[in-house]
């Protein structure tokens, strides 16, 4: 598995920046909100403990290898501002690549379709580059992951995965 480093990646509104560390200082600040982890878990992060899990995903792979892990911060063209991330893990199964995407989107960035253009843009890339099966796990209940699901392409499955629902687009 390749492990050439992510590109920036660019839509209408949006410069898709890979992750490093120092996004950290940023993005606390767009994960502070406890609304966005009513569908995930959690708590937001402290800074201390967000440059930890940086510093563990801009690394770009898992630690036995078997993965490639790739985390794009999307900054609005416009203001500046970081907005959210996108992520994708991408795994070889039977000879071919798969991803697993997600999305998240700070809460003044959301309802602006910011996560469906910014996750098209990463899908599209992955796709280019080899992946034939993109799947992203989302909660039943999470009608908007579902709607950004939707427009990427990806179909509901049968498959759960720790209560979520498996969406994929495969290749042809």
């Amino acid at each position: 598995m390749t492990t050439s480093p992510a590109p920036v990646l660019v839509t209408a509104r949006f410069a898709l920046e890979p992750l490093v560390v120092a996004h950290a200082r940023e993005m606390v600040g767009v994960l502070a909100d406890p609304a966005l982890y009513r569908f995930t878990g959690g708590e937001p992060p402290t800074p201390a403990v967000l440059e930890a899990r940086f510093a563990r995903q801009a690394a770009g792979r898992s630690p036995d290898g078997s993965a490639r892990w790739l985390v794009w911060i999307l900054r609005d063209r416009s203001s500046g501002r970081a907005a959210g991330f996108v992520q994708a893990t991408v795994t070889e199964e039977s000879g071919a690549r798969a991803a697993e995407v997600a999305w998240l989107v700070g809460t003044a960035a959301q309802g602006s379709g910011a996560a469906a253009e910014c996750a098209a843009e990463v899908v599209a890339w992955l796709r280019e580059g080899g992946v034939g099966t993109v799947r992203a796990n989302i909660r039943p209940d999470h009608a908007a992951s579902q709607a950004v699901a939707r427009r990427l392409g990806l179909a509901p499955t049968d498959v759960r995965v720790e209560g979520e629902i498996r969406w994929e687009l495969r290749a042809g």
